[in-house]
């Protein structure tokens, strides 16, 4: 089968290996979709190592093989996999905390991941794809997750102003997460115009766009502070600074981004406005339903609105375009995903 990998920074390979079977308690999926994450371009544009194994962790597919023991999945069935593979005796496992699990491995960085033909995994990692719900936006449940498990920390209540500090994936399906739980206005800062086009299409109230659009915020911030902002931009940026800089006295900060050095922060401000900062690891299941339960719901009830984020689609065999596309900020790329046909 064919596996993709990065080699060295900007070098992504296919390579030919062998097709996994299933051990017990585990399931060989076949990957359908996966989607270029913009933590997968960290080490794609060589700020962080490349990963000594196949890259992609928001992956969808068919099962196509079952191990011993499985009894709630069959041959054929559509499903998404939550991609972290974890100890599920701890504390935290055990409370539904799995991903602060000290044994926690993630799918396409420290284990094998979707841009594969093939994929084994343990079968407590997957999610039934909701009935007419096409692959691709299926496999935009993890990025979703990841920002509805971000407002949960924050204690999103109805009506709450919010603020989401860039424009990506991660920064605008917030916005879609922010809408649909109930904040009363949701703001969003956009370097690009296709940007903030797709942000108002996803609820965003108002978009700062470019260099003006950080006075047009600094003003805003100054009359009607936002209850939470959410940091998705990491990175070099000076965002958790900002973050702390318009956020309500009393309000909260919710870090989704993953910075690539330590980010500036002034702890005069963060103390005299009395600031939380909350850092956000994936998702998990600590409440009635599962971050990724929800993400499908609401991806289930509004499938068009999601699938308009995906931008882009490659083949398996185009993976390296579709790298270079999603690193390529003039390409008009929001989501790119990588939609996997079984090997000829």
């Amino acid at each position: 089968m064919r596996c993709g990998y990065c080699e060295a920074p900007h070098q992504i390979v296919l390579r030919e290996q062998p097709k996994p079977e299933p051990g017990p308690g585990e399931v060989v999926l076949r990957v359908r979709n996966c989607g270029v994450c913009g933590s997968d371009l960290h080490f794609y544009t060589g700020h962080f190592p490349p990963p000594p194994v196949c890259p992609g962790h928001e992956i969808s597919g068919e099962v196509a093989a079952v191990g011993k023991d499985v009894t709630a999945w069959r041959e054929g069935d559509a499903v998404v996999v939550e991609p972290l593979l974890v100890c599920r005796e701890c504390g935290f496992c055990r409370t539904g905390n799995y991903q602060l699990c000290p044994q926690l491995r993630l799918l396409g960085t420290m284990a094998d991941g979707g841009f594969a033909d093939f994929l084994r995994v343990p079968a407590y990692t997957l999610y039934a794809v909701p009935r007419g719900l096409d692959f691709a936006v299926a496999a935009l449940a993890e990025p979703l997750a990841v920002t509805i498990h971000g407002l949960r920390l924050a204690r999103l209540r109805a009506g709450d102003r919010v603020l989401v500090l860039g424009a990506g994936t991660i920064g605008l399906l917030s916005v879609a997460a922010a809408a649909a739980g109930g904040a009363g206005e949701v703001w969003v800062t956009a370097r690009y115009p296709h940007q903030a086009e797709m942000a108002k299409r996803l609820g965003a109230s108002r978009v700062f766009l470019g260099g003006d659009g950080e006075l047009e915020l600094d003003a805003a911030a100054q009359e009607l502070p936002p209850d939470i902002v959410v940091e998705t931009v990491g990175g070099t940026a000076d965002t958790l600074s900002l973050a702390v800089q318009s956020v309500r006295r009393g309000g909260v900060v919710v870090v989704l981004g993953v910075f690539s050095q330590q980010p500036a922060l002034n702890p005069i401000l963060l103390i005299v406005k009395e600031v939380r900062i909350i850092g956000s690891m994936t998702y998990g299941r600590t409440m009635a339903r599962a971050d990724f339960e929800i993400a499908l719901a609401l991806l289930a009830r509004q499938p068009e609105q999601f699938r308009s984020l995906i931008t882009h689609r490659f083949e398996l065999a185009e993976l390296a375009r579709a790298f270079a596309t999603a690193a390529d900020k003039r390409s008009g790329a929001i989501k790119v995903s990588v939609e996997v046909a079984e090997p000829r």
